[in-house]
């Protein structure tokens, strides 16, 4: 299955490559040339479907776990003053996504949008320091039962030119559902409280509602 955000674009490209690929067949005489032509337009197509695509997740929401909000690899663990809506020292988790990974962003927990606000910005490399201020983004913050409020941003990249973001303020969300995308290369960051366990490691590969990022901390620690 494939994101909605894909289909004008897969709809597209599935038309221009056939149309390569009839004109190779009958306007280039060069054998290998006619036959690299049409090579070259269907791996086009298939890097295209891949990159939309969107594999169907069921989660059972667990209110003790924050999930990864996307696929990819763990670039960041640290704590960080976060200035724009916390204004205090929160943990922050950030997950690099390659051209590879899914692009699907996914609510991280289940609870209440209470705060959803898009930002323009530059298109440094999504690893940079100052991706995280700079870029184009989105900040959504979630009330959760357990984690209280908790964050995670959309970072667009260096190849990035469009964050979809579907989170409203008021609405109720259920983890590991659909809310967002982010469209050819990006970082996600979480914003997550002093006082939960972080359950990953740098450089670890990361599943979107899958993989549990951060649990809360028992009570006799």
């Amino acid at each position: 299955m494939f994101h909605k955000e894909g289909q004008k674009i897969i709809i597209t490209t599935f038309f221009l490559v056939v149309a390569a690929v009839l004109v190779a067949q009958y306007y280039i005489d060069v054998e290998w040339i006619r036959f690299a032509v049409q090579i070259a337009a269907l791996f086009l197509l298939i890097a295209i479907l891949q990159f939309f695509r969107n594999p169907k997740r069921l989660v059972s929401p667990n209110f003790d776990e924050i999930l990864a909000p996307v696929d990819g690899k763990v670039v960041v663990i640290e704590e960080v003053d976060e200035p724009e809506y916390f204004k205090e020292r929160r943990k922050q988790v950030s997950i690099f996504m390659s051209p590879t990974n899914v692009h699907v962003t996914r609510y991280p927990a289940s609870g209440t949008v209470t705060y959803s606000k898009y930002h323009p910005g530059k298109y440094l490399v999504a690893w940079h320091p100052k991706s995280s201020t700079d870029n184009e983004r989105t900040t959504i913050i979630l009330h959760t039962p357990k984690f209280g409020e908790i964050g995670y941003r959309q970072i667009a990249g260096a190849m990035a030119r469009r964050i979809v973001n579907y989170a409203e303020e008021g609405e109720q969300v259920t983890q590991g559902e659909d809310s967002g995308f982010i469209k050819f290369g990006s970082r996600v960051d979480l914003l997550l409280p002093l006082d939960c366990d972080i359950t990953v490691k740098l450089n670890q590969k990361v599943v979107g509602a899958r993989t549990c990022i951060a649990s809360v901390r028992p009570l006799d620690d």
